[in-house]
């Protein structure tokens, strides 16, 4: 897909199918996505659990499950495709050291007989070379830099004797000292309470132009998205079915599946009124899906969504979506009013 020359690819997954073999039977999490993701970018990955997202970022970091395969296409990084890695051995040479992930759970990935001091000492010395006195160092700098203070006495500390919060910023530090070029962030803020997700955001970006990252946010929470993302791909049923800038998917999105997912933001809710919610249930992926996978649950489907999967329809440089009602052939259709007004404001902010 089209973007400006003056940006650099650091990333590229090519046509990539993804399955799973379940009790006998197989089921296709990713359905034949194409993605470039650009130096210095933040790029979030959105959509309701089970759409594929996390599927998407374990394969770039070769962590899918055993049963789960590449069984198309490529996932380019540098000069290596990624799809053909097989052994732990090649994946060593990027999980880490080029690419870092932030998960959802920070207490899963702490070792809880380990010093915070020690656990990020291990990252220093694993990918920057530092040993003795420099390695210390290096580990009380980055604490100071994930927002860490009295950092002499709380390397020494174990993972219980900090908050959630504190936690998920030791994990972050642990991501960072593998001095990564891409840092997948997995719902990093979705155990925190609202305060503290908006530290945590504030400091990833803020960590993103200190280090140079490529960051990429995968998120079910379109508001967390605003705050960070450069560009949205909103996924359903294993396919990217919308990608643009963010103010284009926010104030110009084509896809009904987008515009019913902002719907569902609290801040289009009308007081006294029950927030919109998306009715139907996404597919069932063990089954082939003919057309839109969206079109059962979509109130403005053609009949050529039961038939046909839409292909992408370009809408500028930088967007993109998989919708039929963008052919030019097909009947005129407005998004719901609320988002109407929602899109008018939207536009006269960021034009202002």
């Amino acid at each position: 897909m089209g973007e400006t020359q003056t940006k650099t690819k650091i990333l590229s997954i090519e046509n990539l199918i993804i399955k799973f073999k379940l009790r006998g039977q197989v089921l296709t999490a990713i359905r034949d996505i194409s993605l470039d993701l650009y130096k210095g970018e933040s790029l979030a990955i959105v959509g309701e659990s089970g759409s594929g997202k996390s599927v998407l970022v374990k394969s770039i970091m070769g962590l899918l499950d055993k049963n789960g395969y590449i069984d198309q296409g490529k996932i380019i990084y540098k000069d290596d495709d990624l799809s053909q890695f097989k052994t732990e051995k090649d994946w060593l040479k990027i999980r880490g050291k080029e690419i870092a992930m932030v998960t959802q759970d920070p207490m899963t990935s702490l070792n809880p007989l380990k010093t915070i001091g020690k656990q990020i000492e291990e990252a220093v010395l694993l990918h920057q070379g530092l040993t003795g006195n420099e390695a210390y160092e290096k580990v009380l700098q980055l604490l100071r830099d994930v927002g860490i203070y009295d950092v002499e006495k709380r390397y020494k500390q174990y993972p219980h004797e900090f908050s959630g919060g504190m936690r998920q910023r030791i994990v972050i530090a642990i991501a960072i000292a593998c001095n990564p070029k891409i840092l997948i962030c997995d719902e990093p803020t979705t155990a925190l309470d609202v305060t503290i997700q908006a530290q945590i955001l504030q400091l990833l970006k803020n960590l993103q132009e200190k280090y140079l990252l490529t960051t990429i946010y995968i998120t079910h929470d379109l508001g967390v998205v605003a705050k960070v993302a450069d560009r949205i791909a909103v996924m359903y049923a294993g396919d990217i079915i919308e990608v643009g800038k963010t103010d284009e998917i926010f104030f110009n999105a084509q896809h009904p599946y987008t515009w019913a997912l902002i719907s569902s933001l609290p801040q289009l809710g009308v007081k006294g009124e029950v927030l919109y919610s998306i009715k139907g249930t996404p597919p069932n992926l063990f089954k082939e899906i003919k057309g839109d996978a969206f079109a059962p649950r979509n109130p403005y489907a053609l009949k050529i969504d039961y038939v046909e999967r839409p292909p992408y329809f370009k809408l500028s440089e930088t967007h993109f979506a998989k919708t039929w009602l963008l052919h030019p052939s097909a009947p005129k259709v407005e998004p719901p009013e609320t988002l109407k007004k929602f899109f008018e404001e939207g536009r006269q902010y960021t034009n202002g």
